[in-house]
């Protein structure tokens, strides 16, 4: 389908697009890498007077050091974040989780931080941001804040951010000394997460001293499996811990269910895929 009409700007600064979206508020869209918004346009999901397009703005496409950990742009591609030494030194669950997304054309136009704003239920990347306690940064025009991803997606494609905000930026803290991995069941076309789980450890040996599990695909928003993190706290990870503390890891959620997978089979794959993350992530200690 066409879209219907809108007007298109491109503002050069941070401060000239929140003009625009101060000024325009629910009549205008923010546009970075469109693989959410072009299709919600051309099915009409959407339907801005204005939209307000980010690639001019300087800054915004660069993955830097922040602290020990990493700053990512509003314009940093999934392909940027799959491929960066520096990302993939300092929190590698987040280059993994990147390389799982879509295909070549879309790792290379998609942004990380357009993803997050979107809020799909099935994205890969809030189980990995969960995991390793990334934040957003916020701009407006009162100023800048920033809040933890798992504030920040609130529901299905549901967002906490105002008509005048743009996310500048993902704030990524170190993951080492620690091992990690993320897995997840394909839907085959879109190639989306029926089910997709991130486990971040810390272990002594084969004791576990911190672990941290994201869970996404499954619910109306990817969550922390704060369940299996207590039960295995301080134990051997093995095939059998692993095991029992996986049981039930989707107790007590609405759980999603479609032609591609009922909510008793998501909740059967996130055991699988939670005990085969956790037991990857203990191999590579």
């Amino acid at each position: 389908m066409i879209p219907p009409p809108f007007e298109y700007r491109a503002p050069e600064s941070i401060e000239e697009a929140l003009s625009l979206l101060s000024k325009h508020r629910e009549d205008a869209k923010v546009l970075s890498g469109g693989h959410s918004l072009i299709p919600a346009l051309k099915l009409r999901l959407a339907a801005p007077r204005v939209v307000v397009e980010l690639r001019r703005i300087a800054g915004l496409a660069s993955i830097e050091p922040n602290g020990d950990g990493v700053r990512i742009g509003a314009l940093v591609t999934h392909h940027q974040v799959e491929t960066s030494s520096l990302v993939k030194a300092r929190c590698p669950l987040l280059a993994e989780a990147a390389a799982e997304i879509g295909d070549v054309q879309v790792r290379n136009l998609g942004t990380l931080v357009g993803s997050v704003c979107h809020a799909d239920p099935a994205a890969d990347y809030p189980a990995a941001l969960l995991a390793l306690d990334a934040e957003v940064t916020i701009s407006s025009p009162r100023g800048e804040k920033s809040m933890p991803v798992s504030d920040f997606i609130q529901g299905m494609l549901e967002a906490a951010l105002e008509p005048d905000e743009i996310v500048k930026d993902v704030l990524v803290p170190a993951s080492h000394p620690s091992t990690s991995a993320y897995l997840k069941m394909r839907q085959s076309a879109s190639g989306f997460a029926i089910v997709g789980v991130a486990a971040q450890l810390k272990i002594e040996g084969r004791i576990a001293k911190d672990l941290a599990v994201g869970v996404t695909g499954i619910a109306e928003r990817a969550f922390r499996a704060s369940s299996v993190e207590e039960a295995l706290m301080g134990l051997e990870i093995t095939e059998e811990t692993v095991r029992d503390a996986v049981r039930g890891i989707a107790s007590g959620r609405d759980l999603l269910g479609d032609l591609h997978a009922s909510s008793a089979y998501r909740s059967h794959l996130a055991e699988v895929y939670a005990r085969r993350a956790i037991l990857r992530a203990a191999s590579r200690a």
